[in-house]
């Protein structure tokens, strides 16, 4: 059975969640890696985890939530971030897309998920958009490991980032046509690579323009073990070695 790395699964996106999970499991997708993105969500992650022994958690805040958080927020997660079931400090990053104007207000906020994840030894799950330099550059000031979520870079930022330690996410988007980023992923070994959905973002194809779910993670891992001339089986085994390299589930 194939695992969902990243996935977003609030009762905001779905109405019922067990059925989402069922439908999953239908299309050989039994773990999900349900990520958090501030105080809000979190607090969803952790009573999900409670309820669905296949569902594990991560927990932190995304730099678009950078102008809203507090320190509570950054409290909340140390207090939580023992629980057995929160097996990553997620999503956090960087993100310059829309903005750079809170460049420094993001850095602050990374940099101090960052030294959590260092001090309770847990992998994190990055987040970076238009902001690939500062991010490898903080990435290198803390000895944290992970994985790069939605990775959409060239082979040399790929090499940099396997070479810290980090595993790349693979979604939807390496579906689309023109996607570029099947030609970076093809060039990198197997078990540098995970495979997430994102949902209920980034839809693959055939189903874009639809809301994302887990049970598309097999259009995904069809799609990737096409591009690497394997089974399905072969690619599941080495992208759950992957998963359990870092984070031991």
């Amino acid at each position: 059975m194939f695992t969902d790395t990243h996935c977003h699964l609030y009762s905001e996106y779905y109405e019922d969640i067990l059925e989402v999970i069922k439908d999953a499991k239908e299309k050989k997708v039994d773990r999900f890696i349900n990520n958090g993105c501030d105080r809000l969500s979190n607090l969803e992650v952790l009573k999900l985890i409670s309820i669905y022994k296949e569902m594990y958690g991560a927990i932190g805040i995304h730099p678009e939530n950078v102008l809203s958080y507090n320190l509570d927020d950054l409290k909340f997660i140390e207090e939580n971030i023992n629980n057995p079931k929160i097996i990553a400090i997620g999503e956090i990053g960087l993100d310059y897309y829309y903005t750079k104007e809170n460049k420094e207000e993001q850095i602050k906020l990374f940099s101090s998920q960052l030294s959590l994840a260092e001090k309770y030894h847990k992998p994190v799950i990055i987040h970076s958009r238009e902001a690939t330099e500062d991010t490898i550059n903080i990435l290198k000031r803390h000895h944290v490991k992970g994985v790069i979520h939605s990775f959409s870079g060239s082979k040399e930022t790929a090499q940099e980032y396997i070479k810290m330690g980090f595993l790349l996410g693979i979604n939807g988007v390496i579906t689309f046509k023109n996607a570029k980023i099947k030609d970076v992923i093809k060039e990198l070994p197997l078990n540098n690579l995970v495979l997430e959905t994102d949902s209920p973002y980034l839809t693959p194809e055939p189903f874009r323009g639809t809301t994302n779910n887990p049970s598309h993670i097999l259009e995904i891992a069809n799609f990737t073990a096409s591009l690497f001339n394997i089974s399905l089986s072969e690619l599941m085994q080495i992208t759950n070695q992957n998963i359990k390299r870092v984070f031991q589930i």
